[in-house]
């Protein structure tokens, strides 16, 4: 009878005690830069479930399941990729629209602090319910869709070019019955006409989404202002921004100096992307652009199997860029979680209010001597870069390079 009493007593006792642990995991410590909410300083996180509970100066460790210490790190929401290309797939002659230099997300996005990726054009509305079964369904990452305006999607060559593919109410139609579509992209059209840009916009219109274009290559060249001025609408989005590519102008000429209506499109709401890619990122444009206050509004990657082994490794990657280059690193934080996601009208994304979805990186800002590629193969040397730390999607640790969220081995962790 002693016993059962004693058993009852533990038993009461260890209730007590879970029922005290409030969240199931806390972060503490942690420099926080949460753009939306203007929070720049050492903050603790607490997470209950799947989602943000609180962001206070101090949380008691023993009202959490799972403790991480993040001192002498940054803590800021998941990252958003805004230009992917993850419709992967094995079918020949299909380049990145169910082809195979598109990759499955999970294992590019969690290692890099990416919680979201939108894939730039890889689907148009012929294929994007394959792309959905195929990738959004089977993937851990939150994986959205710019749709391209041709149907077929990106499969490159020929297919892209052909205008009778290229319907702005099928477009928007299918836009506008998934939830998953944030926009429209439009891409690699090499006539002299502006159709596939005034059809993608007629979607945008129609679906109420903006509008991603990769722009160049036109023979004979159109021109960029006509583009940025006359026509994209502001919340519009201009890729590849850094670039210097047959058919465009650069946004830095040969004097070194930004062209003239550069700004005055981005004041009037103009989305500048980065999309580095293996062939969209010149140190020779982004440098002096950085030096003149011309700041990308967005920062991603268009990562594919092209460009992923090539100067751009992925988005840390760039973003250490950014951060030697000058651009301070709130607003490079900001540039991959706050303005991403209000710019694809997902204001849910990418901050750490409460109530949010938890998704959370970790950063470490390493110091040493570090080499960093642009497209045209040049080296710019730095003494720091940004490294992912941990990640958590939807409340669950799914990435931990060094073991912080693990308990340590009972030797002392050595052998």
């Amino acid at each position: 009878m002693r016993n059962k009493f004693i058993l009852v007593f533990v038993l009461l006792l260890a209730a007590g005690a879970l029922s005290a642990q409030q969240y199931t995991l806390l972060i503490k410590d942690g420099h926080v830069i949460d753009p939306k909410n203007g929070i720049d300083g050492v903050m603790d996180v607490a997470v209950r479930g799947d989602s943000i509970a609180k962001v206070a100066a101090r949380i008691d460790p023993k009202l959490a399941v799972q403790v991480v210490s993040a001192k002498g790190l940054y803590v800021v929401p998941g990252l958003i990729d805004l230009h992917s290309h993850n419709f992967y797939g094995t079918q020949p002659d299909h380049y990145l629209s169910d082809g195979f230099e598109a990759l499955p997300p999970d294992g590019f996005t969690f290692r890099n602090g990416v919680t979201t990726v939108v894939d730039a054009g890889g689907a148009g509305w012929r294929s994007f319910g394959t792309f959905k079964a195929q990738v959004i369904e089977h993937s851990k990452t939150r994986v959205l869709s710019f749709l391209n305006i041709v149907g077929e999607g990106m499969r490159g060559g020929p297919y892209e070019q052909n205008l009778n593919d290229m319907d702005a109410r099928a477009t928007a139609f299918v836009a506008q019955h998934h939830r998953e579509i944030v926009g429209i992209k439009v891409a690699h059209y090499s006539g002299a006409e502006w159709d596939p840009v005034d059809r993608a916009l007629e979607a945008g219109r129609m679906a109420h989404v903006p509008v991603m274009i990769d722009f160049g290559g036109h023979v004979p060249p159109l021109p960029l202002e006509d583009l940025l001025i006359k026509r994209l609408r502001p919340g519009d989005i201009f890729t590849h921004t850094y670039a210097r590519v047959a058919g465009r102008m650069p946004v830095i000429d040969d004097a070194g100096n930004l062209l003239p209506f550069i700004k005055d499109a981005q004041r009037r709401g103009i989305i500048f992307d980065v999309g580095h890619g293996g062939g969209s990122f010149l140190f020779s444009q982004a440098a002096p652009a950085l030096k003149l206050g011309f700041f990308p509004n967005t920062i991603s990657t268009d990562i594919h199997t092209g460009s992923m082994n090539a100067g751009m490794k992925d988005l840390s990657n760039i973003m250490s860029k950014f951060l030697i280059m000058g651009m301070p690193l709130a607003e490079i934080v900001a540039a991959t979680t706050w303005k991403p996601a209000t710019v694809i009208n997902m204001k849910e994304l990418g901050h750490l209010s409460e109530g949010a979805v938890a998704d959370i990186a970790i950063f470490s800002v390493r110091k040493g001597k570090f080499g960093f590629i642009d497209s045209g193969g040049f080296r710019m040397d730095g003494d720091q870069k940004l490294e992912c730390e941990m990640t958590v999607r939807a409340g669950k640790v799914v990435y931990d390079l060094n073991g912080i969220s693990r308990p340590l081995w009972p030797s002392g962790g050595k052998l």
